[in-house]
């Protein structure tokens, strides 16, 4: 396995990547104060590297029509089916995050819906269908004061090992 270590420029480079992912890497270079082909070149090996897994557009609900945005908390009635379940969840669009959670439920799923009918719809004939899914409890968001994406600041520790692929 190799190590690999994040030093203050790829720090940087992730910071302001993270800020604006179309941010040209001349610009960048700049603020780093290396060329440009550095910048690429260190892009390209944090990509190599797993540290960087894309880039995407955020598009907000909203604009869509998608008012509601809810976290539903599921549980199972076999632990032993949560890929089952998983792979149930991935069908529907409207779930846009899921996670699996310690605690009472097993597994967290955000979905957004254009009314409170259309996420009960999603609730009653869709995902409480799937086999299973022994409950599950729903919380609607009012607001979301905080968006972002992960932190990205000077770390004294940033190295890590990279995980083999097989």
């Amino acid at each position: 396995m190799a190590k690999y270590h994040l030093d203050q420029i790829d720090q940087k480079i992730l910071s302001s990547l993270v800020k604006n992912a179309r941010m040209p890497f001349l610009e960048i270079a700049r603020e780093c104060g290396v060329s440009g082909a550095a910048i690429h070149q260190r892009v390209k090996r944090l990509e190599a590297n797993g540290v960087i897994t894309g880039s995407r557009l955020l598009v907000k609900p909203q604009a869509l029509g998608l008012n509601v945005c809810a976290f539903i908390s599921i549980s199972l009635s076999e632990s032993g089916k949560y890929q089952d379940v998983i792979s149930y969840l991935k069908k529907i669009p409207e779930i846009v995050e899921c996670h699996f959670v310690t605690g009472k439920y097993a597994i967290l799923a955000k979905v957004y819906c254009f009314d409170n009918d259309h996420l009960m719809e999603i609730l009653l004939n869709t995902i409480q269908k799937i086999p299973y899914i022994q409950s599950t409890e729903t919380m609607i968001s009012l607001d979301e004061p905080i968006e972002r994406q992960v932190w990205v600041k000077e770390y004294k520790n940033t190295s890590f090992t990279k995980k083999s692929e097989e």
